[in-house]
């Protein structure tokens, strides 16, 4: 490829070749890629395509190589606590006792819409978050 010349999306494709990454080598050579041209002052159309496609490979392969299992609503109200510096007893009002708290915070029991929706509101969240997987 000239120097002189600015690349088409099918030059790049030529050169980098992409293909759905199957390991960790092929996936350092995609980002070390991708940073080159992230890194770059100013991108190309073609090199903003290429970009977004390198960027799919590398999230699809790493989705697939670290997956991350979803959070309990417990879990995730536990964050919410310590995040907002707050004690069980903070959220009483909320669960209507600190026990009930502290029974959903180890997983006794439910939270229940009620409870859901407030602390949504309370922490400005979706109310998605206190769902198990799958429960969407």
């Amino acid at each position: 490829m000239n120097l002189t010349t600015v690349p088409n999306y099918a030059d790049l494709l030529n050169e980098t070749q992409p293909t759905v990454i199957h390991s960790d080598q092929q996936n350092e050579i995609y980002a070390a890629r991708l940073e080159a041209l992230v890194f770059k002052e100013t991108l190309t159309p073609a090199e903003e395509a290429m970009a977004e496609l390198l960027s799919l490979l590398i999230l699809d392969y790493e989705g697939r190589r670290f997956p991350i299992s979803a959070a309990k609503p417990s879990e995730v109200l536990e964050e919410l606590i310590a995040a907002h510096g707050l004690k069980q007893k903070d959220l009483a009002d909320i669960f209507g006792a600190e026990s009930t708290v502290s029974a959903v915070l180890s997983n006794k029991r439910s939270m229940t819409r009620d409870h859901i929706e407030k602390l949504s509101e309370r922490f400005g969240v979706s109310p998605a978050v206190f769902f198990p997987k799958g429960h969407y």
